[in-house]
């Protein structure tokens, strides 16, 4: 008994917990990343305080704010528009 104690979760528990927001960020990166217009993904929070994943557009192009998700893995996906950005 002690060694299931020690040795965590089982593996039905583990299974059942969500992916964490970053784990869920580096999965859809590459993939929102290669949209037109998009220039940065990351994390943040809305109005109420819950974690988000924010997607940077340099413009506000009609086509890409459509063809973005929602929700990826029950995180809200929220657009800004930020601008080009620039190496320094």
């Amino acid at each position: 008994m002690l060694f299931a104690i020690l040795a965590g979760p089982s593996c039905n528990e583990s299974a059942n917990m969500a992916p964490s927001i970053h784990d869920v960020k580096a999965k859809y990166k590459d993939e929102l990343m290669a949209k037109p217009a998009v220039v940065s993904v990351g994390i943040g929070q809305d109005a109420d305080g819950n974690p988000v994943i924010i997607v940077g557009l340099d413009s506000a192009r009609t086509e890409t704010m459509e063809a973005l998700p929602k929700d990826l893995e029950g995180y809200r996906v929220r657009t800004v528009v930020i601008g080009p950005v620039k190496a320094q």
